[in-house]
């Protein structure tokens, strides 16, 4: 069964409406054991960085999403939950996070034209600019922070004149900058193939 860590705050509703849309039953837990127990742990986080990471460690969770997120178990990060995932934000003064990617978080540039946050639907494709019109798909951000690239950036996304990892992959381990529980058909079709994996 898949676990949805509850840190307090969270998409819970909705990402575990999206998962029952494919016939998969989750449930909710703050309990290290019950992370370290599931099939499969999914981290959807809302918010700011610094409330949650102290609500993390309040509830002795930081540890076992590293351990969990480290491992061979199927991991999903969505929105802060990826954020989280790596080293540092810039979020509330600067932020130190779970480090399981290196890399920074940093805040969208002002810039005329762009509203900050990013609210609503915008495309992603592979890094390196080999993206095809075809192999574009379309998915529902809301952020004002943004992940740099880093080696194990599997899709980017660009906004403000900022290209920035959409999505981050190594072995199981799968975390989106994007809501997939947000974004109806390409959504359902990506937490299918994490399932798969």
């Amino acid at each position: 069964m898949i676990a949805l860590v509850d840190y307090g705050a969270g998409n819970l509703a909705s990402v575990r409406n999206a998962f029952a849309c494919l016939g998969e039953q989750t449930f909710v837990t703050r309990s290290a054991k019950e992370i370290a127990s599931a099939s499969r742990v999914v981290f959807a986080g809302v918010g700011a960085a610094g409330s949650a990471m102290a609500n993390l460690r309040a509830a002795g969770l930081a540890d076992a999403l590293v351990e969990a997120a480290s491992g061979e178990k199927p991991f999903l990060g969505i929105c802060l939950g990826m954020q989280i995932l790596f080293k540092r934000t810039e979020e509330d003064g600067g932020t130190d996070t779970l480090g399981v990617f290196d890399g920074e978080v940093r805040r969208f540039p002002r810039v005329d034209g762009f509203k900050v946050p990013q609210i609503g639907w915008n495309c992603v494709r592979a890094p390196g600019g080999g993206g095809k019109a075809e192999e574009e798909k379309y998915f529902y951000f809301v952020h004002s922070y943004a992940a740099q690239i880093v080696p194990q950036t599997a899709l980017v996304c660009e906004y403000a004149g900022v290209e920035f990892t959409a999505l981050v992959k190594r072995g199981r381990l799968w975390a989106s900058q994007f809501h997939p529980e947000k974004s109806g058909r390409a959504g359902l079709e990506f937490l299918k193939e994490w399932l798969e994996c």
